[in-house]
């Protein structure tokens, strides 16, 4: 019988209908257990995968008690310290049929030494494990920030994961290349392709250098997955996800000779863009949502294999258990209720999409030979030329959005509306974390340092040192660990010191607006009034303290600050507020800027002002702070000190120096 082109079949011609993506929601905070009744009670609700937030601390490799941690336990995610709190954490929920993403990279062959562990304790064969740790480093360098190790170290471990997983966990994914940080870090379609596609090649060419056999090598290819990000342009996202697809399959079959089709296919995972979500008319980031979510899933031929969506909260703050329940049934009824899994590739033989295809395939290619040519990824890592690139490209969108030329409505046009019923009741229609409930995590932690054999640790830790020295595969001597009740920091540690640390170029060096307004004008001349006045350029430190690495903000105020005529100090990510008053002090700034979005401001804000009075320059030297902070929080926060308080609806640069400059003025005056 003749088939019908429009008509999907099964491999015995039968008509059949496209299985559903695993539908995920990104979630974890508070502790434990309350992460656990959250997943849950998600699963309850037909979620079909779990994807585990962790918390700072978690994925900076610091145990809870540590003075840098405490103030981020259970923010922004689940606080893991030992094995006891896995036990905890996936209480109820049978890990040998769950598939587990877990969003963890400087520490992910700890937390998936845990996994392991915890498998075996319960007496699960790991061989049945599936799931992924994000575990892309490279990515963590460009635009996250959680990395712990050095490039070269870092790549080892990743590297040493799959080479165990090879036999002993052979369904799960030691990593995925990430892209998704990328996009939200600034990067074009084009430098999402590349420097995804650069980043696979630089653990590709690592796992070659290991000398397995043929068959092997081609398994470890096989189990490389992708995390990629999808925004607004949804044809344009549809279409790079077919380049990818194709780009990626070219790449095993021409530089790495992998045979069998199978490991050649371009799996992902996919979490739409949080970027573009707007704190102003927060409601239309659900329509958002959903056209973000048409560009990973229309295209049969490169559709996702897993989905989380963000809430339509987020510019606010953390979602609530309503809004990633909204987010799940938005996927349901995608899946469910349309027609989308009933037919091929609508697009196949589209000349429109095939040019698009094979124009960012083209401008993709030319940067990945172009990195290639530096010497790979990780000296382009090093040089910051990938951390500059993608410094550049967000500063042309901040641009594109001040001068109106990309419209985001509610933020530039269309911006007077009729307030938003949800975010009228008692909560802000936000989630917070109970503070408060910090206290169990640490308890649970004491009891369990309590209870263990300190020489079993001891001679654990010792293990893991030596191999680490040794370049033994470190997959035993973690997993030795975590049944020893070894914690999170203990196991970051130990390899700290046999490593080191490494802290990644801010790549805000020679970066520029393409702004040149009258407002800017305007802005340079009080500048300038300032410099004539006081005999030098108004100076700027700008601060990212704790271990919060998302650092777009704080490079985009140090870039458009410099633009405006300031002096500016910015030391990238992961400083202590000490550190930072400090510096402060030493150099004489006339304004701190914090920027913060982990939701720890309140204690971090406490620190600043302590260290503050500590250094005798509580009055005299004005703080602002910049970031997600609930409007439940504005009169704390400006209770402590805090002069000015911008969020992400502070999208107009120029005007945001221009409030700075002023209040500098306004603090020199007070105090002559």
């Amino acid at each position: 019988m003749e088939k019908l082109a429009h008509v999907l079949y099964d491999k015995e011609g039968k008509t059949t209908k496209e299985k559903p993506w695993i539908f995920r929601t990104y979630a974890g905070h508070t502790n434990v257990k309350a992460s656990n009744e959250l997943y849950r009670s998600n699963l309850s609700k037909g979620q079909t995968g779990l994807s585990i937030a962790f918390d700072l601390a978690t994925q900076c490799g610091y145990s809870s008690e540590d003075p840098i941690a405490r103030p981020e336990i259970g923010k922004v995610g689940v606080p893991i310290n030992t094995l006891d709190d896995f036990h905890i954490l996936f209480d109820q929920i049978p890990i040998e049929e769950m598939n587990t993403s877990m969003t963890i990279n400087g520490t992910a062959m700890w937390l998936f030494s845990l996994y392991i562990a915890l498998a075996e304790e319960r007496g699960i064969d790991p061989s049945l494990l599936q799931g992924t740790t994000q575990n892309d480093l490279m990515k963590e360098f460009l635009a996250r920030g959680t990395y712990v190790f050095p490039p070269e170290a870092s790549l080892r471990l990743t590297v040493d994961m799959y080479e165990y997983s090879l036999n002993k966990v052979p369904k799960f994914n030691p990593s995925n290349i990430c892209s998704y940080h990328l996009q939200e870090a600034g990067a074009t379609p084009v430098q999402e392709l590349a420097f995804a596609l650069i980043n696979a090649i630089t653990l590709l060419d690592a796992i070659k250098a290991k000398n397995l056999s043929e068959e092997e090598f081609e398994r470890c290819v096989g189990r490389i997955s992708f995390f990629v990000n999808a925004g607004m342009r949804f044809v344009e996202e549809m279409c790079k996800m077919r380049a990818f697809t194709e780009m990626w399959d070219e790449i095993c079959q021409k530089r790495y000779q992998v045979k069998n089709a199978s490991y050649r296919r371009f799996r992902y995972g996919v979490q739409v863009n949080s970027l573009g979500l707007s704190e102003e008319q927060p409601e239309n980031n659900a329509w958002r949502i959903l056209i973000e979510a048409l560009g990973v899933t229309l295209s049969r031929d490169a559709r996702c294999r897993a989905l989380q969506l963000p809430a339509w909260n987020e510019a606010l703050s953390l979602p609530r258990p309503w809004d990633q329940q909204w987010s799940l049934r938005l996927q349901q009824i995608l899946a469910y209720e349309t027609d989308l899994l009933e037919f091929p590739d609508i697009f196949e033989g589209s000349k429109v999409i095939e040019s698009k295809v094979a124009d960012l395939k083209q401008q993709a290619y030319t940067e990945i030979d172009k990195i290639l040519a530096m010497g790979g990824g990780v000296e382009a890592i090093k040089s910051g030329y990938m951390k500059s690139q993608l410094v550049g490209s967000q500063a042309d969108r901040i641009a594109r959005i001040n001068k109106g030329e990309q419209i985001v409505v509610g933020r530039n046009k269309w911006t007077e509306a009729i307030p938003s019923p949800l975010v009228q009741g008692d909560d802000g229609g936000v989630f917070k974390v109970d503070v408060s409930a910090a206290q169990d995590t640490l308890d649970a932690l004491a009891t369990t340092k309590k209870q263990r054999d300190e020489a079993k640790v001891k001679a654990a830790l010792e293990r893991l040192a030596e191999e680490a020295k040794t370049g033994t595969n470190l997959m035993e001597a973690s997993i030795a660990c975590a049944k020893a009740r070894v914690t999170t920091g203990e196991w970051s540690e130990t390899l700290r010191s046999v490593f080191g640390e490494y802290r990644a170029p801010t790549g805000v060096e020679g970066q520029s607006f393409q702004i040149e307004t009258a407002q800017l004008e305007e802005v340079r001349s009080k500048v300038n009034k300032f410099t004539d006045t006081y005999g030098h350029r108004p100076k700027i430190i700008v601060g990212k303290p704790g271990l919060d690495g998302h650092s777009n903000g704080a490079e985009m105020i140090a870039v458009a600050a410099r633009h405006c005529g300031f002096d500016v100090i910015y030391f990238g990510i992961r400083l202590s507020a000490t550190e930072i008053v400090q510096s402060a002090v030493e150099e004489n700034v006339d304004v701190i800027g914090i920027s913060l979005l982990s939701g720890s401001h309140n204690e971090i804000i406490d620190q600043i002002f302590g260290d503050l009075e500590k250094f005798g320059a509580k009055n005299a030297i004005p703080v602002v702070l910049g970031g997600i902070i609930p409007q439940s929080d504005f009169a704390s926060i400006l209770g402590k000190g805090v002069k000015k308080i911008f969020t992400p609806k502070d999208f107009d640069l120029v005007q945001v120096m221009s409030d700075i400059i002023d209040l500098i003025h306004q603090n020199r005056a007070a105090q002559e």
